[in-house]
This record gives C-alpha cells, structure tokens and sequence, in this order.
C-alpha cells in the first residue's frame, strides 16, 4: 500500500498531483468542520448546564441582593459548574404577589482547530436561560379552636434557618386538662410565640365544664355531652394578647425547613412530628373542621405547603388516644392556620422555564 502511494506522489503521467491537492483541501475542511463542530456541541451542552445550575442558584439569595450582586454570584456559579465564556444576568424580577423571574445568557467565542484552514479562528457559542420562581410561605398564623383529652400536651413549631443545622422552637401550644371528668375532657390552651430566649403569650382559650339537667338555653358554641344519667355541658373563652391579636403570628421566611412536634407525656409513642414518617399519620390535613383526610401512613408533611396562602386552613392531631387511621372526629387538638405567601429563598418552588 505504501509503495503505491509513493508511486502516485511522484507519478509525472497528466496533472494527479493538482487534482490531488484539490481534492485534499476540501476533504481536510470537511473533517476539520466536522470535528470543530462536534467540539461546539459539546462545549455549548456544558455551559448549557453550567448556566442552568447558575440562574437556580441565585434564586436563593435574599429578596434584598441587588442585581449585580446577583449577576456575580451568577457568574462565579457559572465558572465552578465548568461554564466557558462570560454569563450575564439579563433580567431578575420579583412581582407583586412574590413571583420571581429571571434571564441569564452566556457567550463563548471557542477556538476552532481545523476550521483555521479555512481562516475560521473561533466559533460563537451561545446559550440562555431562564427560571420562575412561585411564591412561598413566609408568614404562618396559628390559632386554637378547640383542645380536649385527659393527657396533657403540647405542640411545637421548629423550624431551621438557612445556614443553620439545628431546629429551633419558633411556636407553642400548651395544653392542660381541667380534671372535671366529663367523656371527652376539657382544659386550658395558651398558645405563645418563641424568639430566642423570649416566650410570649398571644392566646388563651380556657373551658370550662359544668353538669346540668338539660341543654335548654345553652350559650352559644356550648359542647354538650352525655354519660349515663350525666349531662355536661362545656364553655370556652378565649383571650387574646393584646386584644385585638389573631393568634400566634411566625415568621418563616428565614427558615429553611419546618415541622410541627406534639408532646404527650402520657401517650404512646409520647412524641409525634409531622416529619417523622412513623407518626405523621396522627396529623390531619384541610379545608374546614370536618373536612379533614388523615395523613397517608409513612409519609412526611412539608409545613410549607400544608399552610395555605391567603386562606384559612384546618389541622388537628390525635393525640395517641385511638389508633389510627381513624375519623377526624376522633381527634383531640385543632387548630387553624392561614399563611403569607411572598418571594422566598427556599429553592423548592423554581423551575427552569427556558
């Protein structure tokens, strides 16, 4: 083979050699193109992701970072994640109602290899991107609307700030049963918010429960009961601090992850956590005092979720009284929760749009 290569090299018979060349140059810039071109898909897939990974990544700075902040920290996120070029922030807006959006392109002029024979020194790479951002809780309001049982309890809000490993208590509600000794069991709730080192108290519902003959004339929201030839009949009040107070008012919007604890000394298990997929099935979940499905066996509730935006939803706990799965009517501790809903920098409610 390679003797007959030489031969054609040196052959002197017509004009093979030119034909050759002219052959050759054209054959070298296809395989030139197509290697160059290869080598610009590759390289424009990588900052692809690299950019992707960029935008995501300042959605979770605070509402407060200016734009070129933002477009920094874009680009150093860019440049870490393998990104060649220059990346810029197009656009980051955040709406009214907490929306967020934002643009970021980034452009690479790549070195060619074999295109030079073509005087094709570099070829432009470019790539966009683009990411929504929903609004998410940042304020939560808890109220009490009726607690009952024989065991004492109490319920605890943690919540975890970003940057932070340990949870920190953030909401209680205390429950002490009053000792009367009617079926169901009524107490004293108080409900206080946690910051630091300071408790302070924002609710107080105390019931109080009394036998009677009847049930004539019986006040408004009264709780009757009935045990053998016993009638009793239960009254709650509540006091809130200052007066004019709509509960427990937390704010979460530094927190990255939440979950809801109840105490029961006297129960089993004696500790439940909307976490823990072991116990959360204690917990219900929805849209008014009666309509409120249990939560599925061995699953986990996201507090962020389970609390509406701008509505009042409903949730109870039964306290390991009953076994579960049981009706909500079987539960002991209930409660409303209504949430604020705003930009938040937790990354869970972004996605890539572009």
């Amino acid at each position: 083979m390679l003797r007959y290569a030489s031969d054609f090299v040196r052959s002197r018979d017509g004009s093979i050699v030119p034909v050759f060349l002219m052959i050759l140059v054209p054959l070298l810039l296809a395989v030139g193109l197509s290697v160059d071109y290869t080598s610009a898909v590759q390289t424009k897939s990588n900052m692809q992701n690299a950019l992707d990974a960029a935008i995501l990544s300042i959605t979770t700075l605070p509402k407060t970072t200016t734009l070129a902040d933002r477009e920094k920290s874009l680009q150093q996120s860019f440049a870490a994640n393998g990104g060649q070029g220059s990346a810029t922030l197009d656009s980051f807006v955040v709406a009214a109602d907490g929306t967020a959006t934002a643009k970021a392109s980034a452009h690479y002029p790549m070195p060619t290899n074999f295109m030079q024979i073509a005087k094709v020194d570099t070829v432009q790479v470019g790539v966009t991107s683009a990411v929504r951002k929903r609004p998410a809780l940042v304020q939560t309001t808890f109220r009490v609307t009726k607690v009952s049982g024989y065991w004492n309890k109490t319920m605890t809000l943690y919540g975890t700030k970003f940057g932070d490993t340990v949870a920190k208590p953030l909401m209680t509600i205390t429950y002490t049963y009053n000792g009367f000794g009617d079926p169901k069991g009524y107490g004293t709730a108080i409900v206080s918010t946690i910051s630091g080192s300071t408790t302070t108290k924002v609710q107080q519902q105390v019931c109080t429960t009394a036998t009677v003959k009847n049930f004539n004339s019986l006040p408004t929201g009264a709780i009757t009961q009935t045990s053998g030839s016993k009638k009793y009949v239960t009254t709650c009040a509540d006091t809130f601090y200052p007066a004019n107070g709509t509960g427990a008012v937390i704010d979460v919007s530094q927190m990255d992850s939440l979950y809801l604890q109840m105490d029961v000394p006297s129960g089993s298990p004696k500790v439940l956590k909307s976490n823990d997929p072991a116990t959360s099935n204690r917990l219900y979940i929805g849209t008014s005092n009666t309509t409120m499905p249990e939560v599925a066996t061995g699953q986990t509730v996201d507090i962020f979720t389970a609390v509406p935006c701008g509505q009042t939803g409903y949730q109870a706990w039964e306290d390991g009284g009953n076994p579960v799965p049981a009706d909500v009517s079987n539960a002991d501790f209930f409660y409303t929760v209504q949430g604020k809903c705003d930009f938040n920098q937790r990354p869970s409610n972004t996605v890539l749009t572009q």
